[in-house]
């Protein structure tokens, strides 16, 4: 009995020393840089820890809304500037950018804090830069931008949250129950905190973040909120399964943000 327990305890140990030591090291795996300074229109944004973040800007005068733009672990603006052009067309302006070691931004290895740091810095670029205000800027965040996304909605004004294919923490998408006495991006904390209309969108079939992530978050949510669950949608092709659910989706969303 004494060995089981023992044996139980450094197991927990171990754990909790990897989560904390090591996660960051999993949650961000950047790709080798998809483009290169001519290929995109990208600015470079001061950030916090002297730290510069490309940014991509697609301008839209007629746009009510501006998306500020959080993607996923294992792309970069090169991979989601198609997205985004898709945005831009579909009636909105859009701000992408890229966490610390990903793409043309300087700095590095990627860690939660940094990534959430570096969304606030191009967050203030937007308000006081380019003159959007909170009320007309929507925070998007896809997959692990999904975190920074939230955290920022939590805490500074804004128009509304869209949250795609994300999770409620990271530490509960390895161990499907909260163990350990921290985490990393704590969304389903965060999500109780936003007091701006919240839009969730999951794939039924996600392999990498379950749906039960993304219904547990559209359940946390305050009101106004809308969700959007696309069937047969894995984690890296919603869009594509999706189809018109999906811009249909995102145009409800800016008619419910554009209407308080």
């Amino acid at each position: 009995m004494k060995v089981a327990l023992l044996v139980a305890v450094l197991a927990y140990v171990a754990l909790a020393a990897f989560g904390y030591f090591l996660s960051d090291r999993l949650i961000f795996q950047p790709p080798p840089p998809t483009y290169r300074a001519g290929q995109l229109p990208f600015t470079m944004i001061p950030g916090a820890d002297d730290v510069s973040i490309a940014a991509l800007y697609l301008r839209n005068p007629d746009a009510p809304l501006t998306i500020l733009y959080a993607h996923g672990n294992a792309e970069d603006l090169g991979v989601v500037a198609p997205l985004l052009e898709e945005m831009r067309r579909h009636g909105f302006a859009v701000l992408g950018f890229d966490y610390r070691g990903y793409g043309a931004s300087s700095g590095g290895p990627t860690t939660t804090s940094g990534a959430t740091r570096d969304m606030e810095s191009v967050y203030r670029y937007a308000v006081h830069t380019l003159g959007v205000p909170p009320s007309r800027l929507v925070l998007y965040g896809r997959s692990v931008g999904g975190g920074p996304a939230a955290d920022l909605a939590a805490r500074l004004p804004s128009a509304g949250l869209v949250l795609e294919s994300t999770f409620t923490s990271v530490f509960v998408v390895m161990t499907r129950v909260p163990l350990l006495p921290f985490d990393r991006f704590p969304n389903l904390r965060h999500v109780r905190n936003v007091h701006a209309p919240v839009l969730v969108i999951h794939g039924t079939a996600d392999e990498v973040i379950p749906v039960a992530h993304g219904r547990r978050l559209y359940a946390a949510a305050n009101d106004p909120k809308q969700a959007l669950w696309v069937d047969g949608a894995h984690h890296n092709d919603l869009t594509l399964v999706a189809g018109q659910q999906y811009w249909t989706a995102l145009a409800d969303f800016a008619h419910l943000v554009s209407s308080r």
